[in-house]
């Protein structure tokens, strides 16, 4: 396997154990922790790697993340709200996972609209 191979499932695991080890001095430390851009860079730098910096996947690739970053955030969001609601786990899960794919459909439905 190669470092661009190794590096992520590393940090990922390392991020993991960060926040169960600060969940319990501090759910807001937590939380944050958790929501580090840790995959981002690494993520560019595996697409920067295999293209050898090619201008085009590069923009494609960035373009993803803008794309994808809303979903994300309404993840988050419908998280915050089951759990406020006093959602389970799973259920919890479940509604924010389908929140995510409904926005991003309409992301999706948008940039065609707009012709990005």
């Amino acid at each position: 396997m190669k470092l661009n191979e190794i590096l992520p499932v590393g940090l990922s695991i390392i991020v993991l154990i960060t926040v169960a080890l600060l969940q319990r001095q501090s759910k807001v430390a937590a939380g944050i922790t958790a929501t580090m851009p840790v995959t981002i860079p690494l993520a560019l730098w595996i697409v920067y790697s295999s293209t050898r910096g090619e201008r085009k996947t590069l923009e494609q690739f960035t373009g993803g993340l803008v794309s994808g970053i809303i979903p994300t955030a309404m993840f988050v969001v419908a998280i915050f709200v089951s759990t406020r609601l006093g959602l389970k786990l799973v259920p919890t899960i479940l509604v924010s996972y389908l929140t995510w794919a409904l926005t991003l459909g309409v992301v999706f439905i948008v940039r065609r609209f707009m012709g990005i």
